[in-house]
């Protein structure tokens, strides 16, 4: 029997999207984050690296409790959203992107203050002594030092978008057709006792998982000849 005739296959591509749109913003905001932390000395630094690894130790329910709190129609937040896009936020394929964003942020940012950190300084330091500013030294000398090991992390960070069950199934539901993402609908289809189609549905979120970390291990790996 052909599969693609009796499989929805909407949630693998709107798991790709979410995926896709969260990886985005945690490069753009992850990697300023890791920056402040791995090149910056103020007060209060310690506290925002504690909020910042807080949802990797807290149960996925909490987290997606918090953001139905922050994020709900009746929060200044939730009314601002509204106000702006029309429509709520919970309970949509955008809330699964911010679900997505809050699951991979953590370790994304961690891993990579730890590669910006490894930057040899002196580099920045020669660029800063001839006149280059810090956001010119960033772009133009840390961040391509770096930019393997954050390749690495995007790929890594969108494997695991890719994946969040419970903080998405808490503040996007599971609306078929609509909200319901990859790792929702194996959980539906466990739960509704079609082992067919969970069978297919982690076969397939195996192989994308899979692709990413070979494609990561291939972005990390040192040219050969280089030195050690």
């Amino acid at each position: 029997m052909n599969a693609s005739s009796t499989i929805d296959w909407f949630p693998l591509w709107l798991s790709l999207r979410v995926a896709s749109l969260a990886t985005v913003f945690v490069l753009t905001a992850g990697t300023f984050l890791a920056y402040v932390l791995s090149h910056k000395t103020f007060r209060g630094k310690n506290l925002l690296d504690a909020l910042i690894t807080l949802p990797l130790v807290l149960p996925p329910t909490v987290l997606g409790y918090y953001l139905l709190v922050l994020a709900g129609r009746v929060s200044p937040l939730g009314r601002l959203y509204e106000a702006v896009f029309g429509q709520p936020l919970v309970f949509t394929w955008q809330a699964a992107v911010v679900a997505a964003c809050l699951h991979s942020a953590p370790i994304y940012i961690k891993a990579a203050r730890a590669v910006l950190e490894a930057v040899d300084y002196r580099y920045e330091w020669a660029a800063h002594s001839l006149g280059a500013s810090e956001w010119r030294t960033f772009w133009r000398v840390t961040l391509p030092l770096a930019l393997r090991g954050l390749s690495s992390l995007a790929t890594l960070s969108f494997a695991r978008s890719l994946g969040d069950f419970g903080v998405t199934i808490m503040v996007a539901g599971n609306i078929p057709g609509r909200t319901q993402t990859l790792s929702v609908a194996i959980f539906d289809a466990v739960e509704s006792g079609n082992g067919r189609l969970a069978r297919v549905l982690v076969l397939v979120i195996s192989a994308v998982a899979l692709a990413l970390l070979w494609s990561a291990n291939l972005v990390t790996r040192a040219p050969r000849g280089s030195a050690a």
